[in-house]
């Protein structure tokens, strides 16, 4: 196929909910490229995008899919996004490796939750933004009500470019007010007949021609003041202030399609390769170095990997960018997020699993390698001499976990290499093991979206797994000093077993005296501090062990010992066998045995003598307790409150952000369970969460009761 030019190239990244048409939009765009002879439908399961198997069963978009189409002497590089919030992954990196955004709407319904949910992923990256109004051909299509939906959730700078005539069944004919033509498309769809304006919309065009002309004109002050000396602008002047008023996300222009009939679709194109920027007009991304790295043609090469995916009979396929510079197959580079040399010996463009092998492709490219050792998504490929990285894509945080196990046990490390190659085609799925939960913790966007994965699992990869919920990572503590001691003894045959070891132990905080004296009941405990240790513990929290002995009561080379014995209660707990911390040990006392002494004696009598003292110290559990940050439509903001009330939240402040409120709370972890399922269903999908770690608090007597039972039983059951 033909090597275009920087200026000749355009990058869309397609978004909108699901059930928006975004995969049949695809579909008209490539055909009327001449990239495919037919134009596939989701019912048939032949569309390029939506290619995969589960795409196929659940009929909706799960992984964002890579295209191209050629229009006008020009190239479209389209990456078509899932609609559903789960898989907002896809979305993301598409955006990141795109110049601009196309919003499909779903003209029945309007700016569904979905077409929130995007429009703010492609507010946060700062990304131009076109709408498309699809479903025009619908008897239930509602134009206006569209328009004003749309104007009331993304604000005023949503402009009209075209309105329908006929809309509903038997619609053909779009007023398009920029051209200040009447588009009239035959019944099979594809090129629009140019007419007159009809006399009866005459009127209606130009009000909103008039409005278009003032804000392309407000993209631009040289615009501006031929605006004021001429009232007007020609139709050149007011593509150049929609252009400029694009990039800065001043004016978000509204286009009519049905994508289903092909109708509006070569408009839509002819407006994306005259007006939408390419990758020279964008603001230049800043490497790792705080530099720019500008779009030069003739600059060093330099490519940034936004995706990765694992192709049956091909193996692993990485989805790059050309940000700068030209990419040649057999160039040599070096990737620069690992060090590794790699030689690019073969690049492809793609339109779904359909790929053309290319010789080069230049600066705003997209394209894909195969057959690279040690490149991933999120990592740089430069031509040496180049050391810096991209910032590269800011996936959200993960809302959702699930501990996870595999039905056999030989199956366990099969189910490992699975989850790695599912994150790697899928970065928002986070797997970890968790030594101290003792089980593998799989983090996603929702349920749906490690249902999804599941379904990878059983079906793909043909290991049954099993979701469990997850342990909470508690933390355990004590709230008073308490005394104890241990005897250790054992005698079988020759040398035996022998270590006596007395401690006390107290709560530790920060800049808290060590004490000198103690009193348990009538006894008086004098303690002389020869040797300190702190601690600063990997769960967090420290320990602190003073060595108070005198007289040589146990020799000193026991004393690491003694530490070790504790350090192995200090990791299991003896309430619920979680990590403790926050504790002072002072060792003050103890008898060895001149023979029989040894450092497996001291550290039992330590853990021992420590367990024992620990269950006499007031022991508490501590929880831990989340940042959580809820954005809420207005009229579900007390139903959102009074849940988290229920799960023990507390709401630390409420704000307005863009059309939305912000609640702010803090609450445990242990209540945040499947909250991202319960959060949608109160309001209807329409709201977004984070969560981030702050702390760790006490949990309630009732709740710590509850706890250690069901640990007990849990213990008892193993």
């Amino acid at each position: 196929m033909k090597t275009y030019q920087t200026d000749q190239i355009r990058g869309i990244a397609l978004i909108g909910n699901s059930g928006s048409g975004k995969t049949i939009l695809a579909e008209a765009m490539l055909f009327n490229g001449g990239i495919i002879e037919r134009r596939g439908t989701i019912e048939n399961k032949n569309t390029v995008s939506d290619y995969r198997p589960i795409e196929h069963e659940n009929g909706n978009s799960v992984f964002s899919t890579v295209m191209y189409t050629e229009y006008q002497n020009r190239k479209i590089n389209i990456l078509d996004s899932p609609g559903l919030d789960d898989f907002s992954g896809g979305v993301v990196s598409s955006l990141y490796a795109s110049d601009c955004a196309l919003l499909t709407i779903n003209v029945q319904n309007g700016v569904e939750v979905g077409s929130e949910i995007h429009f703010r992923h492609a507010e946060n990256v700062h990304k131009p933004l076109i709408i498309a109004v699809n479903g025009l051909d619908h008897e239930k299509a509602n134009f206006e009500k569209s328009v004003e939906m749309m104007k009331d959730r993304f604000g005023n700078n949503v402009v009209v470019i075209q309105y329908p005539v006929n809309e509903g069944v038997g619609f053909n004919s779009i007023i398009d007010v920029l051209k200040m033509k009447m588009l009239q498309y035959p019944k099979e769809g594809g090129k629009a007949k140019e007419m007159d304006i009809p006399a009866d919309q005459v009127s209606k065009a130009e009000e909103l021609h008039a409005i278009l002309v003032e804000k392309a004109a407000e993209s631009d002050e040289e615009l501006m003041e031929l605006f004021f000396s001429n009232d007007s602008l020609s139709e050149d002047e007011i593509e150049k202030g929609i252009a400029k008023g694009l990039i800065t996300r001043g004016l978000f222009p509204v286009f009519c399609i049905s994508a289903k009939n092909n109708m509006g679709v070569d408009r839509l194109m002819e407006f994306i390769i005259g007006e939408a920027p390419s990758i020279s007009d964008m603001p230049a991304p800043i490497n790792s170095k705080g530099e720019e790295v500008k779009a030069l043609p003739d600059g060093p090469a330099s490519v940034y990997v936004f995706k990765s995916s694992i192709e049956e009979h091909i193996g692993e396929i990485n989805y790059f960018r050309v940000y700068s510079g030209k990419i040649s197959e057999n160039l040599d580079v070096v990737n620069t997020s690992n060090g590794v040399k790699e030689r690019l010996s073969q690049l492809y463009v793609c339109a779904g699993k359909n790929r053309t092998r290319v010789s080069e492709l230049n600066t705003g490219d997209i394209g894909a390698f195969v057959k690279l050792k040690n490149t991933r998504a999120g990592h740089t490929l430069n031509v040496p001499g180049n050391d810096w990285t991209y910032p590269g894509t800011v996936f959200p945080e993960p809302k959702y976990r699930t501990a996870i196990k595999a039905q056999s046990e030989s199956d366990d490390e099969k189910l490992g290499e699975a989850l790695g190659k599912i994150h790697l085609e899928d970065p928002t799925i986070i797997v970890e093991y968790s030594k101290e939960l003792k089980q593998i913790i799989v983090h996603g966007q929702g349920e749906y979206h490690l249902n999804i994965m599941k379904w990878h699992l059983d079906n793909i990869y043909k290991i049954p797994a099993n979701f469990n919920p997850p342990r909470i990572p508690y933390r355990e503590t004590i709230t008073k000093a308490a005394q104890a001691d241990y005897r250790h003894k054992k005698q079988s045959g020759g040398a035996g077993q022998f270590g006596e070891v007395h401690l006390i132990i107290e709560p530790y905080t920060e800049g808290s005296p060590e004490l000198t004296m103690m009193k348990f009941g009538n006894k008086e405990i004098k303690l002389s501090i020869r040797a300190k240790d702190e601690i600063d513990l990997e769960w967090g929290g420290k320990l602190v062990y003073v060595n108070c002995i005198v007289g040589g009561s146990i020799d000193a080379r026991f004393m690491p010992a003694i530490l070790k014995g504790i350090m192995e209660k200090m990791e299991v707990g003896p309430l619920t066998g979680s990590y403790a911390r926050d504790i002072r040990v002072y060792v003050y006392d103890g008898k060895m045995h001149p023979v029989d002494s040894n450092e497996i004696s001291f550290r039992l009598a330590g853990r021992n003598a420590f367990s024992n003292a620990f269950k006499n110290a007031g022991p508490k559990i501590l929880e831990p307790i989340y940042d959580v940050e809820i954005m809420v439509p207005s009229d579900r903001m007390g139903d959102v409150i009074s849940d988290l009330q229920g799960r023990r939240g507390m709401v630390l402040g409420m704000s307005s952000h863009k059309r939305l409120e912000v609640i702010k709370a803090r609450v445990p972890l242990a209540e945040m369970n499947k909250y991202s399922t319960a959060l949608s269903s109160i309001t209807g999908g329409r709201a977004m969460y984070t969560m981030k770690f702050a702390e760790y608090t006490q949990v309630p007597s009732d709740i710590q009761e509850a706890v250690i039972k069901a640990y007990t039983e849990e213990e008892e059951e193993e």
